[in-house]
């Protein structure tokens, strides 16, 4: 009790409650601690979709038999490709790839019916507008299964392959994306959100003067800094489990690991973040400098966290670069405990990694802080 006692009576005390009465003031800053988590999450949660379907497909069918439209039937039967134009001329067709009216066309040749009847191999041509290569590449590989699973259901699967494969996958058997992006998403938001407010919050102060009239307090210069953290790392805190509940409630991903554990590590992380923000607030003169310079820190940070794109894919160098990225480390964190249940025995290197980040921030951005009060 007497500790107690002694901690609401101390000066750091007073600088919590002068700064948790100041952020309630501030109506910009809850805005920006409630409604941008929530609308990135829910945006990019559903707008980041890998996923390729409803690609408009072109047919020209000059047999016009059963077995052909039974093909432009297997096309469109599972939501990949919808059949956007019927054409008449290969000219035509081509014309609407050109303009990019259609992704695919598809040209049935007459003698399609007559080379299957003969147990001839039947040759259909496909157009696939490669401007955009990624989505060329996808829709390439669907049309050449599809093409062969028609090709296996006309032969009755006559022929047994020697071995036969049976996939389980494992961690997300329904194959959701928004499994493996909203958890990249939510780190994304925390990234963006604690950096901007801690540093906001701190600029704000050297803008309006009143840092100033807090050196003529007799708070040592860590009490007023840890007076500034404790509020925000609270406030932060709550937006990790409103994400959380977002992530739960409106995308259904699982929670298979510890709830502890996750909240200590969002709260490490979340560190960092303050870090950030706080060495910001110490490089730039205003608002609009700390905005702007955020772009240069946050959004490398997440272009090479593997939050939105796998990091397998990106050039060997960056991949090395990556392990530098405080982001790799919280979201590869998050993953692992919500879809795989993962514990700290299993993600100790990524903790320890994050650790060292938070130290290293923490301890520059406070130094940096001190030098600027005195």
């Amino acid at each position: 009790m007497n500790l107690l006692r002694r901690l609401l009576e101390s000066r750091f005390w007073a600088l919590v409650i002068k700064e948790i009465s100041q952020i309630l003031r501030n109506k910009q800053l809850i805005f920006l601690l409630l409604f941008p988590p929530t609308v990135q999450l829910l945006i990019f949660g559903f707008a980041l979709n890998p996923d390729v379907q409803n690609l408009k497909l072109g047919v020209i069918d000059y047999a016009n038999t059963y077995e052909s439209r039974e093909l432009i039937a297997a096309f469109t039967e599972n939501g990949i490709f919808r059949v956007a134009d019927y054409s008449f001329s290969q000219e035509g067709l081509g014309q609407q790839v050109r303009l990019g009216k259609i992704t695919a066309g598809l040209v049935i040749p007459p003698e399609f019916e007559r080379d299957l009847d003969q147990d001839k191999t039947a040759e259909v041509q496909v157009l696939v507008d490669g401007v955009d290569a990624n989505t060329a590449g996808i829709a390439s590989g669907y049309i050449n299964q599809i093409i062969n699973r028609f090709s296996r259901k006309l032969a009755n699967d006559a022929v047994t392959p020697p071995i036969q494969t049976q996939s389980v996958f494992l961690y997300n058997p329904g194959l959701l994306s928004s499994w493996f992006l909203v958890p990249g998403v939510m780190g994304l938001v925390l990234t963006l959100t604690s950096s901007l407010v801690s540093s906001t919050t701190v600029v704000r102060e050297k803008d309006s003067g009143t840092l100033e009239q807090l050196l003529m307090t007799p708070a040592e210069a860590w009490e007023i800094l840890l007076a500034k953290i404790v509020p925000l790392f609270v406030l932060l805190l709550g937006d990790v489990l409103l994400a959380l509940s977002l992530a739960r409630l409106v995308f259904r991903i699982p929670f298979r690991g510890s709830f502890v554990l996750f909240m200590g590590l969002a709260g490490l992380y979340i560190c960092v973040g303050i870090g950030i923000g706080i060495m910001l607030a110490t490089i730039a003169r205003n608002q609009q400098q700390v905005v702007l310079t955020s772009f240069f820190i946050n959004l490398p940070m997440i272009q090479l966290s593997g939050a939105i794109a796998p990091i397998e894919s990106m050039p060997e160098i960056f991949q090395h670069l990556s392990f530098l990225n405080p982001l790799r480390h919280f979201v590869a964190i998050i993953r692992g405990i919500l879809l795989k249940g993962a514990g700290l025995g299993e993600l100790w290197l990524n903790v320890l990694a994050l650790a060292i980040f938070a130290i290293v921030l923490l301890g520059v951005s406070a130094n940096r802080f001190r030098s600027q009060l005195s």
